[in-house]
This record gives C-alpha cells, sequence and structure tokens, in this order.
C-alpha cells in the first residue's frame, strides 16, 4: 500500500474511518456489547437514583475508560493477529497486557459504581 493510500484526505474522513473503527470493535467484540449493556444499565440506575452532577462525572469518565480500553485492546489484537499467526508467548503477552489494562479499568468502574449506588439503594 502506498503511503498516500493510507492517509486521511482531511477531517471528516478521519472521523469516517475513527466511527468504522468503532463500528468494527462493537461488531467483532463480545466483551464491547457486553460493556456496552452494562454502561446503559448504569445510566439507567444514575437517572433512577437521581446522580448529582459529579456521580454522572465520575460514572461517565469510569464507563468511558472501560469503553476506550477495550477498543485499544481490540487494536492491539488485532496488530498482533496481523504479524504472526502461530503461537507466540510474546504475542500472548501483548494481548495479556491490553485486557488486563481492560480488567484495571472495569475494576475501577465497579469501585466507582459501589461508592456512587451503595448509599442509594441503602
Amino acid at each position: 500500500m502506498e503511503k498516500e493510500n493510507i492517509r486521511n484526505k482531511n477531517f471528516f474522513e478521519a472521523w469516517k474511518n475513527a466511527v468504522s473503527g468503532i463500528i468494527f470493535a462493537i461488531k467483532t467484540g463480545k466483551n464491547l456489547k457486553i460493556q456496552i449493556c452494562v454502561a446503559i444499565i448504569v445510566i439507567i440506575f444514575a437517572i433512577c437514583f437521581k446522580a448529582t452532577k459529579i456521580e454522572w462525572l465520575f460514572l461517565i469518565f469510569a464507563i468511558m475508560l472501560v469503553l476506550i480500553c477495550e477498543t485499544i485492546n481490540t487494536a492491539i489484537e488485532q496488530c498482533v493477529n496481523l504479524v504472526t499467526e502461530e503461537y507466540s508467548i510474546i504475542a500472548k503477552r501483548a494481548k495479556d497486557v491490553a485486557a488486563g489494562a481492560v480488567v484495571l479499568a472495569s475494576l475501577n468502574a465497579v469501585i466507582i459504581g459501589i461508592i456512587i449506588f451503595t448509599e442509594k439503594i441503602f
């Protein structure tokens, strides 16, 4: 592929390609679909329990962090798959570390959710 064919021609093409990447991650990623469903449930809880502006900030930040980490994880998995088709301990570690980032972001989101919703539920 020539370098010119890879580059975006303008800002709108860059956005189009970014949205295409997000759609790919959603279509191919079972975990991302689950995380989006959980995010929707959390948003419904926040509406029902009348979350404050500060609580909304923490919740949206936590949700977005999980989704961002999962899309980066998907990108890393795609890159590793591009480079090697055979088993490689280095490839496995790269995928495991990326997945670990998603686990940390998810743990962060769970802790934030517990802090915000425990008092409201009980």
